[in-house]
């Protein structure tokens, strides 16, 4: 019996149409769905900057406009009151995050490295930036360093050194601007063993202190200059927060501060990329910590560090146990910048991307910055994490323009005046103090010696 079209299942009707399309029309509609899900996943918003003309975004700064830093310095940089574009095809924070160093335009030059003893016994690399190929520009990276030329203290990201490109970048365009650079390792990186048990941490400040002070000493005349990118960054601003009006630093620059570690560690959990950069920075720790294994051993738990898949659990098993804290939120919250921010008494720029896919904008701190008078924050929609790029080509890094301005309307304007005042007054203080007890023991040496004649002679 012939079957009639009644018979036909409608499910077979469908399947028989459904093969009649082309399969290059199934492999288009699949192209068209995994662009949709790429653009989102990876944040890109080329769409929107055809739209706007190529024509970029504000830069949104958050300061107190009747502040002295405001008139004096921030008003005169062109640069934080223009927009900024970031490069066409890299229109993606996630993007640009994960091809910084690939991109960014790196010069040859050649560090001269003094390694610094710390006063537990630590060794820090100080790399200091000598000479480049391409102009022969010289900078005096020893103890002979000009006076007049202002000094600029690199301190890089969480795994960073004075090798990574984004750093050599801006030690070339600072010393392409005449300025002494000397980049600031952390201890147990750039090549330097662990000469002590001692670790660094995200909220360890103990090294910066130590390393500013030390060439405070030894260039007293310099203008000292900060900058910290992401994990420097938080260690920078909560060293300015801790020491205040102490820290014989000039002016400093914060790039991409986490601000809140706290936050941060929950950012990591919460979408795909930045699980997938949580993963990628649990390991760039855990290899640093295998090329000190010995020292983390001894003074950490190993196990726990080995089997650590997030910055989060890496922290749980040596800077919560190292620091004696007694839960890895704790710790984070001691380690967070975002708490002394209100005490920061040295004039400071700070630059977050609104996208930026590792540090969340959450946590930036607007309202304690627009109390304080010396720090300018300036927010940007797109640039992702340290990048920044701008340009057709995507070579250069926006941010690195931005702290050169910035540092020459601050070195040239009446501020430096007030803070070098205020320093030689600490130099003066402190030498005055220095002779007092030079003074009390001399006193103490004559009495010892002298009581005893006194007494006898009675």
């Amino acid at each position: 019996m012939e079957s009639t079209v009644g018979d036909v299942s409608p499910y077979e009707l469908l399947f028989k149409g459904l093969t009649l399309i082309p399969v290059s029309l199934y492999l288009l509609i699949a192209f068209l769905i995994f662009l949709i899900f790429a653009y989102n996943l990876l944040e890109f918003h080329i769409i929107h900057d055809i739209f706007s003309a190529f024509g970029g975004n504000h830069v949104s700064l958050t300061c107190d406009t009747s502040s002295d830093l405001y008139r004096e310095v921030v008003s005169k940089c062109h640069l934080l009151h223009a927009r900024y574009l970031s490069t066409p095809w890299l229109s993606s924070p996630h993007l640009q995050t994960m091809l910084l160093h690939l991109l960014v335009k790196t010069h040859n030059f050649s560090y001269k490295r003094e390694l610094f003893i710390s006063s537990d016994g630590g060794t820090i690399a100080l790399d200091w930036l000598m000479n480049f190929d391409e102009t022969k520009f010289k900078v005096n990276g020893d103890n002979f360093v000009a006076k007049a030329i202002p000094l600029v203290i690199v301190i890089p990201g969480l795994t960073s050194d004075s090798d990574s490109p984004y750093i050599k970048h801006v030690a070339y365009k600072m010393a392409k601007h005449g300025w002494n650079v000397v980049i600031s390792n952390h201890r147990g990186l750039g090549g330097v063993p662990l000469t002590s048990d001692c670790i660094y941490t995200a909220g360890w400040t103990e090294d910066l202190r130590e390393v500013v002070n030390h060439l405070h000493c030894t260039h007293p005349e310099a203008p000292l200059f900060a900058i910290g990118t992401s994990l420097g960054a938080n260690i920078l601003v909560k060293y300015l927060g801790e020491d205040g009006a102490n820290a014989p630093l000039v002016g400093g620059a914060s790039i991409c501060n986490p601000w809140d570690i706290l936050m941060g560690d929950r950012f990591f959990g919460r979408g795909l990329m930045q699980r997938f950069y949580n993963i990628i920075l649990a390991n760039a720790l855990k290899d640093v910590a295998k090329l000190h294994r010995v020292v983390y051993a001894r003074i950490a738990d190993w196990e726990g560090i080995e089997k650590a898949r997030s910055v989060g659990e890496f922290n749980k098993y040596t800077g919560r146990i190292t620091g004696n804290f007694e839960t890895v939120d704790t710790f984070h919250r001691w380690a967070s910048s975002v708490r002394v921010v209100n005490n920061v008494k040295v004039p400071l720029v700070c630059i977050n991307a609104i996208d930026d896919p590792v540090c969340s904008h959450e946590a930036i701190p607007f309202d304690e910055c627009r109390m304080n008078k010396n720090i300018v924050l300036a927010t940007t929609q797109h640039g992702g994490h340290n990048a920044f790029f701008e340009g057709m080509s995507g070579k250069n890094l926006w941010w690195v323009r931005v702290i050169e301005e910035y540092f020459s309307v601050l070195h040239s304007s009446s501020l430096m005046n007030k803070n070098t005042g205020a320093t030689a007054l600490r130099n003066k203080l402190l030498v005055y103090d220095e002779l007092n007890l030079i003074n009390i023991w001399f006193c103490c040496a004559y009495l010892y010696i002298n009581i005893p004649f006194f007494v006898f002679s009675m």
